[in-house]
């Protein structure tokens, strides 16, 4: 307890009241400062409300195809019994989602098909982590000051599609455009059928590059699939994630523009 608090309750004691009152009152005020108003960008839809984790289940690296495709009660059953994992290792803070570095990749329960994704994320030394985009990895996010895994393309910077085969376009980022450590990175991630678009600090860092899928090389990326949080060696914080679903119309456009036919 504070000075401040411990002097307050002395006074009001004295005065013939009830400090118990004080005291769950400031609990109240304790907890609604756990919570924060999530406002999204025009045009887009918050995918973490500032309170809890509601919209949002357990997976790993798995194929989303293979769960997607379990009947209805398996799925709900799979979905519910990752929860306790999932909250072992995600916290709700307020305006930021923190994840110990352990555990399950938190994964949105709704599918999106054509999206633009807004995310910000601050991470510690020697983590790494990245954002599945239709249950499919990956967006990768670097510590690129790790040496050891310069030979892995840390040294390049976050934002690539890491899990590209080796030459393929965007699996190096264009740019390196990672923040220093303690500073908050902001990512723009636009994908339209097989395509995306990443951009990091406002620098374009993958432009239009075809997403492989890592589960079956030969065939597409899903249709349809989750959103995917990674949590992979390290701590990570996560805020303003916002998403918005592009229409027929504007995903012509933006293949049109990256010349894709």
């Amino acid at each position: 307890m504070s000075i401040g608090v411990a002097f307050f309750l002395e006074a009001i004691t004295l005065r013939g009241m009830r400090p118990v009152l004080v005291i769950l009152s400031m609990a109240g005020v304790h907890a609604a400062s756990l919570h924060a108003e999530v406002r999204p960008p025009e045009g887009f839809t918050a995918l973490y409300n500032g309170k809890d984790l509601s919209g949002w289940w357990g997976a790993n690296t798995e194929n989303p195809e293979k769960y997607l495709a379990l009947p209805p009660e398996e799925l709900a059953a799979k979905m519910k019994g990752s929860l306790e994992d999932i909250n072992k290792h995600w916290k709700a803070q307020g305006d930021e989602l923190h994840n110990d570095g352990h555990g399950l990749f938190l994964t949105t329960e709704k599918l999106y098909a054509d999206f633009e994704l807004l995310v910000d994320y601050k991470t510690v030394p020697k983590a790494d982590s990245g954002i599945y985009l239709r249950g499919i990895p990956q967006v990768q996010i670097w510590d690129s000051t790790e040496k050891a895994k310069f030979k892995l393309g840390a040294d390049k910077g976050s934002g690539g599609l890491w899990n590209n085969r080796k030459g393929a376009a965007g699996k190096d980022p264009l740019v390196l455009a990672d923040k220093p450590f303690g500073e908050w990175n902001h990512l723009r991630i636009i994908m339209v059928g097989e395509h995306v678009t990443v951009f990091l600090n406002g620098k374009l860092v993958v432009d239009h590059a075809r997403m492989e899928n890592y589960f079956n090389r030969k065939g597409r990326v899903p249709d349809k699939g989750p959103i995917q949080l990674q949590t992979h060696g390290g701590e990570i914080t996560w805020r303003n994630i916002f998403i918005r679903d592009i229409g027929a119309g504007e995903a012509a456009r933006i293949m049109a523009e990256g010349g894709v036919e």
